[in-house]
């Protein structure tokens, strides 16, 4: 990123736009570019709170009369040398008529023919990317990437030469690095200085220090959450045939992979009845590939509060899942999340849209290894461009289980409970749960147990099926939207079951 900027400057470039939290470390690296052999040029700093200050000065040595934005812009277009400007939070006021022409006026003067000689450049930088259409075809947008290995290698440095601890072995630098991806410059900083105090030092055992803060800081946005899974994929019961894919994909992530000649996993698309398992296996995945889980709630995405901030979640939430990469992208209810997206204009002014356009491009385009595992209920609702080929490495259908794969799901739900669960009989109990889902089995046993706890007794066989005929399962209660995803993912999905007779029955 310091090249395309340093690049975009020389070849003069009248407007950029930074999105980025990170202030000092951005100013860093722009007062670094200004100062090359082939720039030297002066920065300036712009805020709402102080006006026009130049870069390293302090807040009192300020330009008189800038605190607007127009009459900022209007300063930049008097000077008469050459010059970087960097405006900070300008985007509340962006939209306003003035400043928007004081803009378009500011890149007009800078193309002068007469003024070949003084060379400016205006650098907005926030954290939330909002562009007027004037000025769409005027500007450049860059994402400001968060700190990389290398980066975060000084901050450690300088934590270990602060705190004079001890030289760590490489094998321990690395380990302390990776599990600080993702983070910014200053919380990198924090975490370490943490995990220091903390320990009295910083080694291989304060790895899991640093990576709990990060969960807490990943958590902190509201949008991204961290998600532990004690569970192993041996607690899902069936779905062989998904099980042996995602077995078969355990290493994908790996140089070993690269070396082979393997393309990195983009993702998958598991759809299916309600209840059959199908965020439990994105969950356990995660455990079986040793891999973070992430969990992206599009619910939080959407933020009416301001034009352009949705969208800025979005990015910072696939910009933050890159960053700690290799890592799975865990997205539950795909359906819900963009069912409006095509009619959108009439709803929220197209925010939807957007949205959804926006993340099928990142789907396409990723080159980091994020592996996005999507569920979904009714295939119906989501748009169309999500099934084409490409988006998803493979679309597999859950349904219904198949009577063993009814006994296993007894059998696993039942061990958890009692460590001897001869006494039952689990041919008996599938047979009578048939149309049941995982979910419902579970429920009906659960009921089982508390019937038997309110009469202070040990739960039986008869409890067992007594609350599973008590129990109306989705597939009668729904029984034609059940049938329509069947037919529908007949030719269009993957079966996970190992059985494709059993997938392929329509009766109950």
């Amino acid at each position: 990123m310091y090249e395309e900027i340093n690049t975009l400057i020389q070849a003069q470039y009248p407007l950029i736009y930074l999105v980025t939290s990170e202030e000092e470390r951005t100013e860093r690296a722009i007062a670094q570019i200004a100062q090359t052999r082939t720039q030297q040029r002066r920065v300036f700093v712009w805020t709402v709170t102080h006006g026009i200050v130049e870069y390293g000065q302090s807040r009192n040595i300020t330009q008189h009369n800038t605190v607007s934005p127009e009459a900022a812009i209007q300063w930049v277009i008097q000077q008469k040398e050459s010059g970087i400007y960097i405006f900070k939070d300008l985007h509340p006021f962006i939209d306003a008529p003035a400043t928007t022409r004081w803009l378009r006026d500011a890149i007009a003067s800078f193309k002068d023919t007469h003024r070949k000689e003084a060379h400016k450049t205006i650098i907005l930088m926030s954290p939330a990317q909002q562009v007027p259409i004037e000025l769409e075809k005027e500007v450049i947008v860059l994402d400001y990437p968060l700190p990389d290995l290398s980066e975060l290698n000084q901050v450690l440095s300088n934590q270990l030469e602060q705190a004079k601890a001890r030289r760590i072995t490489t094998e321990t630098r690395e380990k302390l690095l990776k599990a600080a991806l993702g983070l910014t410059w200053d919380e990198a900083e924090k975490v370490y200085r943490k995990a220091y105090v903390k320990a009295g030092r910083l080694t291989e055992s304060e790895v899991d220090i640093v990576l709990s803060e990060k969960k807490q800081l990943i958590r902190r946005n509201g949008i991204l959450e961290y998600i532990e899974e004690d569970e192993t994929i041996d607690a899902v019961g069936g779905l062989e045939e998904l099980k042996r894919w995602l077995k078969q994909r355990s290493n994908a992530f790996t140089e070993r992979a690269r070396e082979y000649g393997l393309p990195q996993p983009k993702g998958m698309l598991i759809l299916g009845v309600p209840g059959c398992g199908k965020s439990l296996i994105a969950k356990t995945t995660s455990r079986l590939w040793g891999l973070p889980l992430l969990r992206l709630d599009m619910g939080r995405v959407y933020d009416g509060s301001m034009v352009g901030r949705s969208e800025a979640n979005l990015r910072n939430a696939l910009r933050t899942a890159e960053s700690i990469s290799p890592v799975i992208l865990f997205i539950d209810e795909l359906d819900k999340s963009f069912a409006g997206s095509s009619g959108s204009s009439d709803s929220d002014g197209g925010t939807s849209s957007r949205i959804f356009g926006s993340f099928l491009t990142w789907m396409q385009e990723k080159t980091s290894p994020v592996f996005v595992m999507a569920t979904a209920n009714r295939v119906e609702r989501l748009p169309g461009e999500f099934l084409r080929k490409g988006r998803f490495d493979e679309i597999f259908f859950v349904d219904l289980p198949t009577a063993e794969e009814r006994q296993q799901i007894f059998s696993i739900h039942l061990s958890k409970r009692r460590r001897e669960i001869s006494r039952f009989d689990l041919e008996q109990l599938a047979k009578v749960s048939d149309g049941f889902s995982g979910a419902e089995i579970e429920q009906a046993l659960i009921a089982a147990m508390y019937e038997a706890f309110a009469q202070d007794r040990e739960f039986t066989q008869l409890d067992i099926i007594a609350a599973i005929k008590a129990t109306q399962p989705l597939s009668r209660t729904m029984t034609e939207q059940v049938a329509a995803l069947r037919e529908w993912a007949r030719q269009r999905a993957r079966p996970a079951a190992a059985s494709v007779a059993e997938y392929q029955r329509l009766e109950f």
